[in-house]
């Protein structure tokens, strides 16, 4: 009996093992992406670390110089591979877009910036990518990087269980990777709505994600409540600044309609657009 005992507690530890080390199924003809080994190993360390739900802000400035960041979190920035801007000691911007749905511009964005000769950065959620593979692969195919936003556009501070938090963004990979033929996606995270916690960025960074943030928005993103093209275009100047990381939302007909004197008023400011892939080291 003992032994009998042991051996089915045996069998369903190691089903209960095999299965955490996966990930639950998704789509037809996605492959399945495995939790990183290094993930499941830092359970332990992560459970001291604080779940307290934060909302990424800034201190908006309109004299060229650098917004303070959320003061609660200065200091997770620094140690958990996060940005909030880049270089500040040149006039560079990195110019990022988030992609919820397609509200029909982003095809429109996409001409200009290949006009400028500008490689932009897309945030994108799950059913951005299999709702228009088209967009994604024109993206990939002009130099733009396609970045992680989550599947489902969750609060990832509200996310305590690991594997859970790691499906948001590993099923995206694989819906990324099905929708490209096999390509990676750039490894930036964009948190849903600016939520993030400790344990969030903690887990970002296990997943081997730099975690991107902003310091220049404005309320662009609701279609029913644009800002005209002037307040636009006067909202986004004043505030740019040395190593502005810009977040903009491509469902914006505004931003659309802007895009093109914005990047050449830039340029001819003396500022250079430049990729995430080129941000300064943390180090």
């Amino acid at each position: 009996m003992k032994f009998n005992t042991l051996a089915k507690f045996l069998l369903i530890s190691t089903f209960f093992v095999n299965s955490l080390s996966k990930n639950c199924t998704i789509e037809k003809g996605f492959k399945e992406k495995s939790i990183p080994t290094s993930i499941m190993a830092t359970e332990s360390n992560s459970k001291n670390l604080d779940t307290k739900e934060l909302n990424w802000y800034f201190n908006p400035r309109n004299d060229g110089l650098t917004p303070e960041p959320a003061k609660e979190g200065a200091e997770l920035i620094k140690k958990y591979d996060s940005y909030y801007v880049g270089d500040t000691k040149e006039k560079v911007l990195y110019l990022t877009f988030d992609e919820g749905y397609e509200n029909g511009y982003t095809n429109q964005i996409l001409d200009v910036l290949k006009k400028h000769d500008v490689k932009a950065a897309f945030f994108v959620v799950k059913p951005y990518i299999t709702s228009n593979p088209n967009i994604i692969k024109r993206m990939v195919d002009e130099g733009h990087l396609v970045c992680n936003h989550s599947c489902n556009h969750p609060s990832m501070a509200s996310i305590k269980d690991k594997d859970k938090f790691s499906k948001e963004l590993l099923d995206l990979e694989a819906c990324y990777e099905n929708a490209t033929g096999g390509k990676k996606m750039a490894k930036y995270f964009r948190p849903p709505m600016g939520k993030y916690s400790e344990l969030s960025l903690h887990y970002t960074k296990e997943l081997g994600y730099k975690t991107i943030f902003w310091s220049f928005a404005y309320k662009d993103w609701d279609p029913k409540s644009q800002p005209s093209k002037e307040k636009a275009l006067d909202t986004v100047l004043k505030r740019s600044h040395n190593g502005a990381i810009v977040l903009l939302h491509a469902v914006s007909k505004t931003n659309t309609e802007i895009l093109d004197e914005l990047i050449t008023t830039w340029k001819s400011q003396g500022y250079s657009i430049k990729s995430l892939d080129e941000l300064p080291s943390q180090q």
